[in-house]
């Protein structure tokens, strides 16, 4: 695989690549395994930023018809592409590559890839990076998965979200989904106080 046939950014971004990520990819798109397995594979932040950027190269070099009229290139791009991804569903947790594999998965009509990520959002994402992709996205296929699996969390997981500014609107959302359209009779409780905390602090 020739990285610089891609394209100067494809091969800028890669160039820029700690070693150890550039290994994990290689190791994951000859194998099809993205678990690391040792110490020196572990997955980090630094990783998961790498890898969403990596892949928003390629995406974007995937556009262009002179990729696309070389048919083996444009397969070795897809391959690539396709690492990334099964890399970021497998290890990352972050609001803003959920949203990037969401809406990516959106554009391609892949609803199996959709419904299987908002499977891993339940599983492995924080509450508040949960609120983050209510937050962030603009996609209401996106913003409604968010909100639904949020409302599914247990209270204690919610709660917190309240006392923050950036999220607290978020969290009362949730809560109210989780009062009316689940029963719940603490989350309407919960939200009675919320409302009235808030009516006192405006006198």
């Amino acid at each position: 695989m020739m990285i610089k046939e891609f394209g100067g950014k494809v091969a800028s971004v890669w160039d820029g690549l700690r070693p150890v990520t550039k290994q994990m990819l290689v190791g994951a798109l000859k194998t099809g395994s993205t678990n690391p397995k040792t110490p020196k594979f572990s997955y980090d932040a630094h990783a998961d930023f790498e890898v969403s950027r990596l892949l928003s190269a390629l995406d974007e070099q995937s556009k262009k018809s002179e990729i696309r009229r070389d048919a083996a290139k444009y397969n070795e791009l897809t391959q690539l592409a396709d690492t990334c991804v099964r890399v970021l569903e497998a290890q990352s947790a972050s609001a803003e590559v959920f949203i990037q594999l969401a809406e990516r998965a959106i554009k391609e009509n892949n609803y199996n890839r959709l419904d299987k990520l908002a499977d891993h959002l339940a599983e492995r994402y924080s509450s508040s990076e949960i609120a983050e992709i209510v937050r962030q996205s603009e996609t209401p296929q996106v913003r409604a998965i968010a909100y639904e699996t949020l409302a599914m969390l247990p209270i204690p997981q919610i709660l917190p979200l309240l006392d923050d500014p950036l999220y607290s609107g978020i969290a009362a959302g949730a809560l109210e989904q989780k009062a009316f359209e689940f029963d719940s009779d603490e989350a309407r409780d919960i939200l009675e106080q919320f409302d009235m905390e808030n009516e006192a602090g405006e006198q």
